[in-house]
Formats: structure tokens, sequence, C-alpha cells
């Protein structure tokens, strides 16, 4: 195993210093606009990965849509939309609020969802998405559900160890306000995961970038978007943001943005190559 005090960079063989960024689609099978909208963020913008909300009702077709591209479980134990529901693969009672589907809000979760059946219910979308022919490439979660409660998170890394893959990872200043540590745990299980994140919902990602991505620490940093294509279809079920996921899809597939990206000498990866990295190290 090389030096753990070698860069995640040097260890994908990038060079010392290098700067990487990962561009995430959130939410493919959430929607078929969602699926087109990532499908050409993915073939002619930014974005270089999206993961799949397996319990979503357009997952079917994002999984032929997107067949043969980088993607990742997008671990869904919420459906926060006001009439436009999910529910859990496994049935689980603890999992679904009074209407009998997946809570609208996170903090419906923590409360009252009971934690092994969490980790069946997270087992089953991986294994779902495996038996569909997806070669999962990494694991993030919808809303955060699997990351900010530190029991949740435990089966997030275990999750991570069990089925061979990176995890999406908050920012290590974000440790100080979860008020548990994420990253060392992580580390130990040999579990990979990039270095940075940056997102906050509501803020326009394209100006995120803009702002971010010229002073950009040397390491892989990933970004996050929620490109949904514009139409009756968003209108209908996205009732207060649907602005958001129209302009992120339009940051996605801005040339500007990738012209910046290029010009600051960026490189653009998936989380394929971390995957490979975690095997080929043995976790």
């Amino acid at each position: 195993m090389q030096a753990l005090a070698e860069s995640l960079v040097e260890r994908l063989g990038l060079g010392a210093g290098a700067r990487a960024v990962i561009v995430n689609c959130d939410d493919i099978g959430s929607s078929h606009s969602a699926n087109l909208a990532s499908l050409e963020a993915m073939e002619k913008g930014l974005a270089s990965s999206a993961t799949l909300m397996v319990p979503c009702p357009w997952a079917r077709e994002a999984i032929e849509l997107f067949a043969g591209r980088d993607v990742g479980v997008h671990l869904t134990l919420t459906a926060e939309y006001p009439t436009y529901r999910w529910r859990s693969l496994t049935g689980a009672p603890s999992l679904h609020d009074a209407e009998g589907f997946l809570p609208r809000q996170a903090q419906a979760v923590w409360e009252r969802a009971d934690l092994a059946d969490v980790a069946r219910e997270c087992r089953a979308q991986i294994d779902q998405a495996l038996d569909w022919g997806v070669d999962v490439t990494h694991l993030d979660a919808h809303m955060g559900t699997m990351q900010i409660d530190p029991r949740y998170y435990e089966i997030y890394l275990q999750l991570g160890a069990q089925y061979r893959l990176p995890l999406r990872m908050a920012g290590a200043r974000a440790e100080a306000q979860l008020g548990f540590p994420i990253r060392a745990p992580a580390a130990r299980l040999g579990l990979v995961f990039p270095d940075d994140f940056v997102f906050r919902w509501g803020d326009s990602t394209a100006e995120l970038m803009r702002r971010r991505l010229p002073n950009l620490a040397s390491g892989v940093t990933e970004f996050i978007v929620h490109p949904v294509l514009d139409g009756p279809e968003l209108r209908a079920y996205d009732l207060t943001e649907a602005q958001i996921r129209i302009d992120d899809h339009a940051c996605a597939v801005s040339p500007a943005i990738a012209a910046l990206i290029e010009a600051q000498g960026i490189r653009r990866i998936s989380y394929r190559p971390l995957r490979e990295l975690q095997r080929a190290n043995g976790a």
C-alpha cells in the first residue's frame, strides 16, 4: 500500500499539486426531465458522473440512458415533493410517513426510522442497481440523510466498506459543524473520498464555480448539480425550487464554465478512478 502521507491526486497518478474536479449530477431517476438534463450534462457539459435514485419511478429509464457511464447510488430515504412521492424498496413501516411514502424531510427520517430498516433499505437500493447492471462507482445520499446524523453515518461507512465503494464526503471544515469525526473513520476503513466538497443549496452553482475554481486547492474537489429540463413535468412536481434545477442545467452545459476549468488547468475526473484506487488497495 502506498504511503498514507501521499496525497490523493498523487495516489491517482495525477501528480503532486494537481487540481481535479468531479462534477456529479444528483437525482437521476427522479424524473424524465432530470434524466434528459443530466444526460446532456454528461454528454456535452461539465458532468463526469451521476447518482441514481433507485426507488423513483424514472430510475429504470435512467439506467438505460446512462448505460456505460459512471453512475453511483444516491441512497434515498426521503421523498420531498408534496404531490410527487415514492416508497422504499423494502416496505418497512418505520421508513414511511402517515401517507405511506418516504418522509419529505430528513429530520423525520432521523426521528422515526429504525436503523436496521435503514441499513436493509440502503443495501436493497445498491443491490437493485447492481442487479439492473449498473457498474456502481460510488455512494452518496439524497438530502444528506446518511451523512449528517452520526448513527446514519456509521451505516454509510459500513456500506462503503461492504460494497468496496468510495463515498461522497463533506469537507474537512464541515466536521466542526457536524460535531463528530467523518474523514478519519472513513480513512481507517480504507475508503477513498474526495478532498473537498463544494455545495450550498439555493446558491447559484455557476456563481459558486466562478468564485471557487480560480482559487481551488490542490486535490480532488466534488461539485454537485441538480439539472432538470424546464417544462410541465418539473413545474408540476417542484412547486418552490424549480428554478434552482433549471439554473443548474444551464450551469452544467455552460461553455464558459467549461472554459474556466480548462483555463485553470483543472482536470475533470469521475468517481471511477477513486473506486479503482480503493479496490487496488484492498478495501
